[in-house]
């Protein structure tokens, strides 16, 4: 039953109507009708109409009371982010197990709670764990979690990273020794393994924090990533499975390189999940021809980005080998097609190159191109040299004599790059299969670098190694809800931004009020894309209203 605004010549009128389902057709019924709108409007009866139904009403009554300012508010609490992470948490199972890994030591806090609320901090706004501290005092933590003290997330961040008795380090590296949460990882792999058929491609990305101090045993000054060289460093690497789902961390000495990262990762990969071959995606600087000879060894294959400039090589042997491409993908009709795509296989020696080429990139690369040599010309006639310092520009300058001008010969050789990318590979599948791969380590990057913010928690201020473990260690939990919320947004063709999702569900609170004696919750209105997101995830939502329950009585449930 509904009121119903019904125009008859230039007047509208309102009506009181009733939907009736009959033979098979909903009928509207009409039961009454209330008068002229303006001539309700100008009288006020509309007002006192309506506002006499509200004592009928308990929810309305008190929603509207609140508006007024006409109840009492004692508290309000933020639920959106707890509600959202903890069906996530539990649906991935990290509660559970890290309760069974918990069962075998006594503390006197729930230390899965200090996790928890660690993790979700990561989530919506990284940081340290002093600052968690402040930051969830906001939350309605349903589970619990909101009585953790600081010294409990400091415990529970040794308790992650305490390194594991000598007879459990069999598959660990001198620059890695096996933790709790190396156990803990293993677990969660083997509790969704039963849904895959094993682990035939990885990916590796790494990335740097720095420390407020020392740094434990493990600090130490290397390529800073963030202008810090002043500042001790760890290297942290995440491995990623071929839908991007994480797979496991490392934390490694700040001074260690990229190149020197991957074998002692492989081999603990190896080891770790029972793998038997898999093959690296990678890019090509983070391996060198010493690593490569080493996976070859190990019976691993990989598939690299050439860096086809900067390699001889494949600057002046493989691109300019003749032959045919094969198609992939053909041009594409529509928005959602793949990108067109052609590869050709080029053996030089015993080393296999695959050349692709994606005409669409092509097309943009010239465009580009002309561009800045357009206005490159128009700068020169100007006669302003401070463009020297343009890199843009300077990659197209030559210097004579008379000045500068434009290098035609470097625009030439450029146009050789124009929608082309070199892999080199030691695998035998086939071509359009090994770019297919590698076109995917574009997509898990982009995950990557969307999952970094979540990773960037720096500065760090833990001084113990153990410590250290465990504050890098959540961040890695983090990155398992993030893209699991990915997937879930995904399958209902959802694409969201991350700062509009954490910003919105930020704002879902709860506000208990007192009317007439009687305590109430009020749900704050759902808005933005997060209600979007709570149904992706299929989550309900507390309703609007509802008595808070007291002792010894029973609530009454909203009108």
């Amino acid at each position: 039953m509904f009121i119903r605004a019904k125009k008859r010549d230039d007047k509208i009128y309102l009506q009181i109507v009733e939907n009736k389902r009959e033979d098979g057709k909903v009928i509207q019924h009409v039961k009454a009708t209330l008068g002229r709108l303006d001539i309700l409007e100008k009288t006020g009866q509309l007002d006192s109409l309506l506002r006499s139904g509200l004592r009928f009403s308990q929810r309305l009554v008190v929603l509207d009371a609140h508006a007024k300012g006409e109840c009492t508010e004692t508290s309000s609490k933020k639920i959106g982010p707890v509600l959202l992470f903890e069906k996530l948490w539990n649906e991935c199972g990290i509660g559970a197990i890290l309760d069974i890994f918990l069962s075998k030591r006594r503390f006197d806090f729930r230390v899965e709670r200090a996790i928890f609320v660690t993790v979700v901090h990561r989530l919506m706004c990284s940081g340290s764990d002093r600052a968690a501290e402040k930051w969830m005092q906001n939350y309605d933590w349903k589970q619990g979690g909101g009585e953790i003290v600081l010294h409990q997330f400091y415990r529970a961040m040794a308790w992650l990273g305490t390194q594991l008795p000598p007879d459990q380090q069999v598959d660990a590296h001198e620059l890695s020794p096996r933790c709790v949460k190396d156990d803990i990882e293993e677990y969660l792999f083997a509790q969704r393994r039963t849904l895959l058929s094993g682990l035939s491609v990885v990916f590796l990305d790494t990335t740097s924090l720095y420390f407020e101090g020392e740094g434990g045993s493990i600090g130490a000054k290397g390529k800073n990533k963030d202008g810090r060289g002043d500042a001790n460093q760890i290297v942290v690497g995440v491995v990623l499975d071929d839908e991007g789902n994480p797979l496991c961390s490392e934390i490694l000495p700040g001074n260690t390189t990229d190149v020197k990262i991957l074998i002692p990762i492989a081999q603990r990969l190896k080891r770790r999940f029972g793998i038997e071959r898999v093959c690296i995606v990678a890019d090509r600087g983070m391996i060198s021809k010493k690593t490569m000879a080493q996976l070859e060894q190990m019976n691993w294959t990989y598939i690299l980005g050439a860096r086809m400039r900067r390699v001889v090589e494949v600057r002046d042997d493989v691109l300019c080998r003749g032959g045919r491409y094969t198609e992939v993908f053909p041009a594409r009709e529509h928005s959602g097609d793949p990108a067109p795509l052609e590869v050709k296989e080029v053996v030089v020696d015993d080393r296999r190159y695959i050349v692709c080429r994606n005409e669409e990139e092509a097309r943009k690369d010239r465009h580009d191109r002309e561009a800045i040599v357009n206005a490159l010309r128009d700068k020169l006639r100007q006669g302003d040299k401070s463009l020297v310092a343009n890199k843009g520009y300077r990659r197209y300058l030559k210097s004579g004599k008379d000045g500068f001008s434009i290098d035609t010969d470097r625009i030439r050789d450029d146009e050789r790059y124009d929608g082309k990318w070199v892999l080199q590979t030691n695998s035998d599948i086939g071509a359009w299969e090994a770019a297919i791969q590698y076109k995917q380590l574009w997509t898990v990057e982009e995950i990557f670098r969307t999952m970094k913010s979540i990773l960037d928690t720096r500065p760090i201020y833990h001084h113990c190694t153990e410590t250290i473990r465990g504050h890098v260690f959540c961040s890695f939990l983090a990155l398992m809800l993030r893209k699991v919320l990915h997937d879930k947004l995904e399958k209902k063709e959802r694409k969201l931004e991350w700062a509009d999702i954490i910003n919105d569900i930020d704002k879902i609170e709860e506000i208990e009020v007192t009317h007439r004696s009687k305590k109430f919750i009020i749900r704050t209105e759902c808005s933005g894309v997060a209600g979007k997101v709570f149904q992706a995830a299929g989550i309900s939502l507390p309703p609007v209203l509802r008595q808070q329950e007291s002792r010894g009585t029973t609530p009454e449930p909203p009108s």
